[in-house]
Formats: structure tokens, sequence, C-alpha cells
């Protein structure tokens, strides 16, 4: 389960602090997702980055099975995040020297060791139907592959908490479409938490629940 109570986020300015989010809270079960809209510069990659533990709040809680990763210090937060957290990017952020099978491990090279990873790789990028494209470089794979196995590098570690910034945002209509049928399709397999910000409304109504960032606090559609 991923709650989030009170949420504030600060930025220090010559004026004074900004506040960029302020008393945001939600909370989704396992197996259950969401989507996040509003204008740029509203804040939702913010929040996301602050799900993600990749940002700490001003004040606030975010918990995943009750374990706040802010009690954390920085080596705890990076091994949290290695364990529950999968990161979808809009720039797919594959290694351009790096096969897709590489890729898809690269969040397995540091944590706990596990002897069934490589198969449980090739079993995802099966899934993602990239079987046939193990050995290749992202240059030589279209827009919508290389996101898809940007997912399967996501879901490799089994994370409760999938989080996606705007994972159709750079694809044509039918790469997007495919690429959303994808996240659904796993994420309803791996039962986990999905939160994905999108500008696209077409995307956000396929969610049961949507939620706007507006005023700096999240407000459900």
């Amino acid at each position: 389960m991923l709650t989030v109570a009170h949420l504030t986020k600060d930025y220090p300015t010559a004026a004074g602090p900004l506040r960029v989010l302020d008393d945001v809270s939600l909370s989704l079960g396992a197996g259950e997702s969401a989507a996040i809209m509003g204008p740029s510069g509203s804040g939702k990659s913010t929040l996301l980055y602050i799900l993600g533990a990749l940002d700490r709040p001003t004040s606030g809680t975010v918990a995943i099975d009750r374990e706040n990763p802010f009690t954390l210090d920085d080596t705890g937060l990076a091994s949290y995040r290695n364990r529950r957290i999968g990161f979808v990017f809009q720039d797919h952020a594959l290694l351009p020297q790096c096969s897709v099978l590489e890729n898809v491990l690269i969040p397995t090279l540091v944590g706990e060791k596990d002897q069934g990873v490589v198969d449980r790789a090739r079993s995802l990028l099966d899934r993602v139907g990239l079987s046939g494209r193990i050995d290749h470089r992202p240059a030589q794979l279209s827009g919508g592959e290389r996101q898809r196995a940007a997912i399967a590098r996501a879901l490799i570690r089994q994370p409760q908490l999938l989080l996606c910034d705007e994972p159709t945002g750079n694809l044509d209509q039918a790469s997007a479409d495919a690429v959303a049928d994808l996240l659904f399709e796993l994420h309803a397999a791996q039962n986990t938490v999905m939160v994905v910000v999108t500008h696209s409304v077409a995307l956000a109504a396929r969610f049961p629940v949507s939620f706007q960032l507006q005023q700096r606090t999240l407000v459900r559609r």
C-alpha cells in the first residue's frame, strides 16, 4: 500500500521559501492505480520524485507498507528505491552502450543477488514483445520498443510501486496506445501500485482514479 499524508514541498529562493506542494494526501492499495494531471509547472514531477524517494519532502510522510523511506540515510534510501520502486520516464533513459538485456538487468547490479534474475529479464522481455531484440542496442529500436524495454527494466526487481512520468509523451498515437495497454497488463499481473503522471486526457481516462494538481494540492477528478 502507498500512503501519502499531508505532504508539502518548499524550495528556497531569494524572496523566501517557494511552496510547490501543499497538504497532498492519497492512499492506494496493492493492485490499484491512479493518474495525476496538471499543467506544466504545477508540481507533478516534483510529487513523483518524492513518491519515488528521489527527493525529500519539506514535511509530511510517504510510506509503502508503512515504511517511511525518509527516516533512512542516503544509503538506506538508495536501497529502498532499488527494492521497492520501479521508474518509467518519458525519455526511456536506456544506456546506449548496453544491449536491451543488459539495460533491463541494470537495477539488479546492486543490492541482494538473485540467481534467477537473467531468466526473469528474458521472461519480461518476452512479455513486452522484445524477445527477438535482446542483443540490440537502444539506437536499433523504435521509440515504442525503447519504452517497452524501459517498462521491463522498471519491473525487473518486482517493485511494490511503479511510477511513470509521461510514459507515452514522446510516442505516436499507435505506439502510445500499445505502451499504455502493456502498462495496464503488466501492472495487473504484478499486483503493484501504479501512479502515472500525464498530460494525456485519453490516458488518464483509462484509470479508475485520477487526480488534478491545482493550487499545489491534489483534487480528485
